[in-house]
């Protein structure tokens, strides 16, 4: 007799199989929420400097991110919203002398001009660290992944 179809063991196999490879799929991406939060977090603050540069060119005042070290956040000149980054993420502000607001606060600046104080602001997290680099003279603000 020459029947077509599969039988329930072949089905049973491939229900396996599919179910198993999900579960590795699912390991890999809670195991990578880590990494995810600690990108997302440097492209937020990347979105912040950047807004703060288009303030200050469009508005033709100097426009300032403040980052408060003490509870992982920053806030951005004109707004009342304060932003956090994850507890688990360690950060650290260079800036310039002048920009330093006491202990572990900081600004980076820009300027009408399009400038700033310049500044770097990296965000670490066990081996793996995302700087985030200011020029003072052009205020263009680049990521790097390291």
């Amino acid at each position: 007799m020459n029947t077509k179809g599969f039988t329930l063991l072949e089905l049973m196999v491939v229900l396996f199989i599919m179910v198993l490879g999900f579960s590795v799929i699912g390991i890999n991406l809670s195991s990578g929420n880590n990494a995810t939060a600690q990108q997302r977090a440097a492209r937020d603050i990347v979105s912040a400097l950047r807004f703060a540069r288009g303030t200050a060119l469009m508005s033709h005042r100097e426009t300032a991110v403040t980052f408060n070290l003490n509870d992982n956040s920053y806030t951005v000149a004109n707004r009342d919203k304060v932003y956090m980054i994850p507890e688990s993420i360690k950060v650290t502000l260079v800036t310039t002398q002048n920009q330093l607001l006491g202990q572990n606060r900081g600004s980076i600046r820009f300027f009408a001009d399009g400038s700033s104080t310049g500044g770097r602001v990296s965000l670490q997290r066990g081996e793996t660290v995302w700087r985030i680099d200011i020029n003072w003279l052009t205020g263009h603000i680049e990521l790097e992944n390291h």
